[in-house]
């Protein structure tokens, strides 16, 4: 994505090699600017910013525990608990969105 390259200059850690061209860098998932002359043209991008959230569609529960599982287990596992309704998993994945 666009906003992963704007990395400031003194902040890019070099992706290439010297002489690389913007078609090659970005063929190995890295971002290109040779705008600014002696920083790296083919840097590293920012990772990508994503949300957890606890779905709220019982039909997109991934299952996480095990049955009998308490919500602080499950929580200290790092995921969501409902143990509504009942024959749906209670202790669930979160859902993962990009920012």
């Amino acid at each position: 994505a666009r906003c992963q390259c704007k990395v400031p200059a003194m902040q890019r850690n070099n992706c290439g090699y010297p002489g690389i061209s913007a078609a090659e860098c970005r063929k190995i998932g890295c971002c290109f600017n040779n705008s600014i002359p002696d920083m790296p043209w083919c840097f590293t991008p920012k990772p990508k910013k994503v949300k957890k959230s606890c779905p709220t569609d019982v039909t997109g529960r991934r299952d996480c525990g095990y049955p009998g599982i308490t919500a602080k287990e499950c929580e200290r596992k790092g995921c969501c608990f409902n143990p509504h309704p009942a024959g749906v998993p209670w202790c669930f994945y979160h859902r993962v969105v990009e920012e």
